[in-house]
């Protein structure tokens, strides 16, 4: 059976005696097997990381752009291949997976551009013979933690800004699908990236705490489900490090009675039930203002009939298994008691049947969902969605608002200044305007509000630099030696 093995300074690393089933989500077996790292090994990792530093930390701007274009035009040249690693391990389509390595690319286009983003100020002549400059510094040793639903683009996400502000990272994928992250590292290593830079560590909650307990890592880079991202902020934190944490997700649709209801039906299932649901930024929660919601339930009932579920890697398949046979059972429960909590169940993935032993399920569509219902106030991160019936926008919003999530939201609307109005009121961090998935492009940030975000910097963009930068104010003085006296009164600027 194939091993998945770790990549430290530049190498594969096979000797980890723990080790954890990987299966293909579409027939269920187990096909591979991934090393998991103990502390002691983690800690080789993490030695590698710091060893490789300062040299790269030394890399001038220009030799590190040089790798990130490399970098890019390999990406282009094999992403066929690594779509095929992603959806053999993860379950998703073969399109999506291609979509995911395209935004991910973003990211690696924009950290080939962060020679501008690097430059510091500089003020002269502040006081007599004295100028001021500030320069960026990396913060040294990166641990990144990545979940399992974007195998390539959030690990793009973090590790190419991480590098390219001159940091060195210890990527730890997630156990159920690792091979990407493999994938990645050699790819960087072909593009010029030097042993050491980058280093994959495979396994569990034991590497995990490897890298929050090391005192040589600066900086946690995580996303992944609001409980984890909550215990990993605040135990970094408490170890000293910068955390970026993101976590958790219900994001709303809200449909005023204005919008063209044949295009919200069309944007709310492809948001909610593209990749099975598996994705933070997926709608899992339709708001309905006014009397539209019967001819909007209907026309995204009609919508379901069309979608053919299967093996990600057939064509024409349009949504694949959830990632593992346990995660399906959890939805499944989740379906199960919508009725007994008032839901009206319109379409129930549960009736779904299929001829292999993946780990599939069927969409499910539920009506006259209260707040107080599991269904709603969970994040159920798979192919469910929810309707909830509001009188007013007022009313709406307050919904919005209340929920412990900030991630993302939308609304559906031809007005204007009630969409003007939306994006000023809503508290979550990124907002689409007749867009349901609204991730940011790669020249912005992306992250929530509330309970989707512990940290101040979002992930990639602009706030990546910040993050993985640390500011350092340089006072000058080249006056004339024959000027210079004893002064021990406060310095200031008179």
């Amino acid at each position: 059976m194939q091993l998945i093995p770790h990549f430290i300074a530049g190498q594969e690393d096979t000797t980890s005696e723990r080790r954890g089933p990987v299966y293909n989500p579409a027939t269920g077996e187990q096909h591979k097997e991934v090393a998991f790292a103990t502390t002691d090994f983690a800690n080789q990792a993490i030695a590698a990381a710091a060893a490789a530093l300062p040299a790269w930390r030394a890399t001038s701007l220009t030799k590190r752009t040089d790798i990130f274009f490399k970098l890019r035009t390999l990406l282009q040249e094999r992403k066929a291949e690594l779509a095929a690693i992603v959806t053999n391990e993860h379950g998703k389509v073969l399109d999506d997976a291609a979509g995911e390595i395209a935004r991910g690319s973003e990211n690696v286009e924009f950290a080939a551009g962060l020679i501008n983003l690097l430059k510091g100020e500089h003020s002269e002549q502040v006081s007599s013979g004295i100028d001021v400059h500030s320069i960026k510094q990396p913060v040294g040793v990166v641990g990144c933690i990545t979940p399992f639903n974007f195998p390539v683009m959030v690990p793009l996400w973090m590790i190419a800004s991480a590098i390219a502000c001159g940091n060195t990272v210890v990527l730890k994928p997630s156990e159920k699908d690792p091979s990407a992250a493999l994938f990645l590292a050699k790819l960087f290593q072909e593009a010029g990236l030097p042993d050491g830079v980058l280093n994959v560590l495979q396994g569990d909650k034991e590497a995990v705490d490897a890298l929050l307990e090391s005192p040589t890592v600066k900086a946690i880079s995580f996303v992944g489900s609001t409980p984890i991202a909550r215990s990993i902020y605040q135990r970094a934190a408490a170890n000293g490090k910068r955390v970026q944490a993101l976590g958790g997700a219900k994001n709303h649709m809200m449909v005023l009675p204005d919008a063209d209801l044949g295009n919200a039906a069309d944007a709310a299932v492809s948001a909610a039930y593209g990749s099975a649901g598996e994705r933070c930024m997926a709608v899992s929660v339709v708001v309905t203002v006014g009397d539209i919601a019967d001819e909007l339930v209907a026309g995204i009932k009609d919508r379901l009939g069309a979608l053919k579920i299967g093996d990600g890697t057939k064509a024409g398949t349009d949504m694949g298994p959830l990632i593992t046979g346990e995660h399906r059972d959890k939805v499944a429960s989740y379906v199960a008691g919508a009725a007994a909590e008032g839901a009206t169940v319109i379409a129930d993935g549960r009736e779904t049947l299929f001829d292999n032993d993946g780990f599939f399920i069927g969409v499910t569509l539920l009506d006259h969902v209260k707040p107080h219902m599991s269904v709603y106030t969970d994040e159920i991160f798979g192919p469910v969605l929810c309707v909830v019936r509001t009188e007013s926008y007022d009313e709406a919003l307050e919904l919005i608002n209340s929920n412990q999530f900030g991630n993302g939201t939308a609304i559906y609307t031809r007005d204007g200044g009630a969409a003007r109005a939306f994006q000023f009121d809503v508290e979550a961090g990124m907002v689409g305007v007749n867009v349901p998935v609204p991730v940011p492009v790669g020249s912005f940030s992306f992250g929530g509000w509330k309970d989707s975000l512990f940290g101040d910097a979002h992930i990639y963009g602009p706030e990546s630099v910040h993050f993985y930068t640390r500011s350092k104010v340089v006072t000058t003085r080249w006056n004339d030696p024959s000027t210079s006296s004893v002064n021990l009164g406060f310095p200031s600027n008179s």
